[in-house]
């Protein structure tokens, strides 16, 4: 039997799941039982046989493409289409964010409802990407709340991201903005809310105290318009003014 396209599923592990044999009769082989008992491996998608020459079963794998972690009372692979398909190990060798916000009974239960949930997660993670954001901050958890929308925490400080629902593709623009003002100027957030629902186009921003330069912290809330503002006294050059919130703990 040969094998194409096995990547993270052992040739091995696919023969011995494959109830054709060495010697077996290919004419007689039932190749789509083949096809079948292959698919039962968690990294196949999909799985076609065809008989060859010299004879030989050729076996064209389709593994899946892990898209995310998701915490259901322990880390699970899920792929590009939300079908969550094994238990991590640490033997994948995989560096994945976390979808959080649901338990283990929440997708053996409700498996219908939080599939497009997973999706909206995946869908996210992509923008995200695709805006830009991913190398200088990228996403370790995107937690997912029906009622509150998503929350993500970005890069090595774990910055809390507040995306809220809705308008995401612009939501995910304004961040971008906000992030590259406030690493010009050498300052940290360690929260930001983009979920304003009276004011969607808003961002308000709990800086850390920890940033360069120093202070106790604070916060800032200004129109996407004039996203960055005026922050610790300083002012940045993209944003002519700003509503400065008072200083507050960790």
């Amino acid at each position: 039997m040969r094998f194409q396209g096995a990547s993270r599923a052992a040739v091995a592990e696919l023969a011995a799941l494959s109830p054709v044999k060495p010697g077996d009769n290919l004419l007689a082989a039932d190749l789509e039982a083949l096809e079948r008992a292959l698919a039962r491996h968690p990294w196949v998608r999909s799985a076609e046989a065809r008989r060859g020459l010299p004879p030989a079963v050729d076996v064209r794998v389709v593994e899946r493409e892990p898209g995310a972690l998701v915490d259901l009372g322990g880390l699970y692979l899920v792929d590009r289409e939300a079908q969550v398909f094994k238990r991590a190990s640490a033997g994948d060798g995989l560096d994945l964010p976390v979808i959080t916000g649901f338990t283990r009974d929440d997708y053996l239960q409700r498996r219908a409802d939080l599939e497009p949930l997973l999706l909206g997660a995946l869908a996210l993670l992509d923008g995200y990407s695709r805006e830009g954001l991913a190398t200088a901050w990228p996403v370790s958890e995107v937690h997912v709340d029906v009622d509150e929308g998503v929350t993500l925490y970005v890069g090595e400080e774990g910055t809390q991201v507040r995306l809220g629902v809705g308008d995401l593709p612009q939501k995910l623009a304004r961040l971008h903005r906000m992030l590259s003002a406030l690493r010009a100027e050498g300052k940290r957030a360690e929260v930001l809310h983009l979920d304003n629902r009276n004011r969607p186009s808003w961002v308000t921003v709990r800086l850390s105290g920890n940033a360069r330069g120093g202070g106790d912290g604070g916060g800032v809330r200004a129109p996407a318009s004039r996203v960055a503002g005026e922050m610790g006294g300083r002012s940045f050059s993209a944003a002519p003014r700003a509503e400065v919130t008072g200083p507050r703990g960790p």
